[in-house]
């Protein structure tokens, strides 16, 4: 069946961490890194990368682990040296978000 990931920025969108450049970025780097049949950038009409109110959505009909997801927007932030302040939390079974890490709550 289709599947739908979603990961969602809009929280460091509303701080302008992640501005219009970086989002189109992030989409680029998704359409650019994300594999079918073992290879990069040659998505066909089986899987859909689209940004829609800072919102990446994936979506597809091929067999994907919503992990690999995590890890290409983990991989997304490292490459934008953002690693240190966002973390990739998961919103439901299909679903990402991206949140800071909160600074007070590791001490206590």
């Amino acid at each position: 069946g289709k599947k739908v990931f979603k990961i969602d920025a809009s929280i460091p969108a509303k701080d302008g961490i992640f501005d219009d450049t970086l989002l189109g970025a992030f989409e680029q780097y998704f359409q650019t890194n994300v594999k079918l049949h073992g290879r990069k950038g040659k998505l066909s009409d089986k899987v859909k990368v689209a940004m829609d109110k800072n919102i990446l959505s994936v979506s597809t009909t091929m067999q994907y682990k919503k992990r690999y997801f995590k890890y290409l927007t983990k991989k997304f932030l490292k490459k934008k040296e953002l690693r240190d302040w966002l973390r990739v939390l998961a919103t439901g079974k299909t679903g990402y978000q991206l949140r800071y890490f909160n600074i007070r709550d590791e001490e206590e």
